[in-house]
């Protein structure tokens, strides 16, 4: 079973932050443990088809991707980012049906060492070499704390997936 703390070692800013991204990423984890592959592929509610266990890790997965590298670092996007269209926003979900969920887990447990190093390598008031969309450049301070939100509110998505595939609730 996945260990999860919400309780920073330390005090300051930047362990508490750490602290609970890496809390919503365990959870995201811990929601996936013992899903059978069949189920890891289920949309089960109708109005969002591409709303799986697998759809939302690699979601995960790729918005981080996008917010530190892309926005962050300003690096160039890769992987199903660059298919994204009007018409298919959210490629990274259509395709992880594709990908066994151990393995999304993975590349997710791996990227997410990455980006601790990061962190630990930036000062937290160290600004996006990208925009937003109204032109401010958020720092990397603000880029943790709507990565902790993201993920949180995708929790919940996972938490209900969860429960219609296979009947597991609790985590």
């Amino acid at each position: 079973m996945t260990q999860r703390t919400d309780t920073p070692p330390a005090w300051d800013e930047r362990t508490q932050l750490v602290t609970f991204l890496d809390y919503a990423r365990d959870t995201a984890l811990a929601k996936c443990e013992g899903v059978s592959a069949e189920d890891a592929r289920k949309a089960p509610l109708p109005s969002s088809p591409l709303m799986t266990l697998c759809g939302l890790i690699s979601h995960l997965r790729w918005v981080e991707h996008y917010w530190f590298e892309v926005m962050f670092l300003g690096e160039e996007p890769v992987g199903p980012l660059t298919e994204a269209t009007d018409d298919d926003p959210d490629p990274e979900m259509r395709t992880a049906v594709d990908i066994p969920l151990p393995r999304l887990l993975v590349e997710y447990q791996e990227q997410s060492a990455r980006y601790r190093r990061l962190v630990s390598e930036h000062d937290l008031n160290s600004t996006a070499k990208r925009p937003i969309s109204d032109g401010r450049h958020v720092d990397l301070r603000w880029v943790i704390l709507h990565l902790i939100e993201e993920t949180s509110r995708h929790n919940g998505h996972l938490d209900v997936v969860r429960e219609l595939v296979d009947g597991r609730t609790g985590v």
